[in-house]
């Protein structure tokens, strides 16, 4: 039996079977291990990034009329505070479907070797879709993580706020105040209804906020959408 097994490795099977070692054999070099000095995108890619931008863009454009968030993006931008992670969830689903080369960490990094963009790409897909389209549609002139601009838009309302000397708020309204701008970055928006789960709702949910803010509680839950939307 390992007679007739061993005939079958004639001269040309064992020519055939060294071709393939060769083809697919591997050396690891675990001495001189190589050193990345650099890493981007190569001059020849750069027409690809801008058709990958351009190819982005055409989509959004296309589907403005279609799609609730992109309809508000593009032609209600004074109601961007109504955005809701449904509707950009919405967005990206459907982008997904359609044109799933078009991932948002795909098309950051398309924009990255044309502009050289100064944030790296949010983990979060949904973050990274916005602050895209926040980029094609107008609203941001440079690609910037949504997430650092609603922080931004937060530190720069509380200036405002506390520059008045009858505005400033407690230690513990500040806290709340982190707590919601916290939760209208994860979910884009804000409800009071949202005040009845977590992380709220361990702190006293609804009824604490009232107590903190009195009747201007859902001006400033109004407020925030927006200013953080901005």
């Amino acid at each position: 039996m390992i007679k007739d097994a061993a005939s079958s490795f004639n001269g040309e099977l064992n020519d055939y079977l060294e071709n393939v070692r060769k083809q697919h054999e591997q050396i690891i070099d675990a001495v001189n291990i190589d050193m990345v000095t650099k890493s981007e995108w190569d001059t020849a890619s750069i027409d690809k990034a801008k058709k990958i931008i351009k190819d982005f863009t055409d989509y959004m454009e296309k589907n403005r009329d279609e799609i609730k968030a992109l309809e508000i993006f593009y032609n209600q931008p004074h109601n961007r505070k109504n955005i809701t992670f449904k509707m950009i969830r919405e967005v990206f689903e459907k982008l997904k479907t359609d044109k799933p080369v078009l991932a948002p960490s795909y098309v950051w990094d398309a924009f990255d070797a044309v502009e050289k963009v100064k944030t790296s790409c949010p983990e979060d897909q949904l973050t990274a879709l916005v602050s895209l389209i926040r980029r094609v549609c107008g609203i941001d002139s440079s690609l910037k993580a949504y997430d650092k601009t609603m922080d931004e838009n937060f530190k720069n309302w509380i200036f405002r706020q506390n520059a008045g000397k009858h505005n400033r708020f407690s230690p513990e309204q500040m806290e709340w105040l982190r707590m919601l701008k916290e939760h209208v970055i994860s979910s884009y928006h804000l409800e009071v209804d949202d005040l009845d789960f977590t992380p709220f709702d361990a702190r006293g949910g609804r009824g604490k906020m009232y107590q903190l803010f009195g009747r201007d509680m859902d001006g400033i839950i109004d407020k925030l959408n927006e200013v953080l939307a901005a």
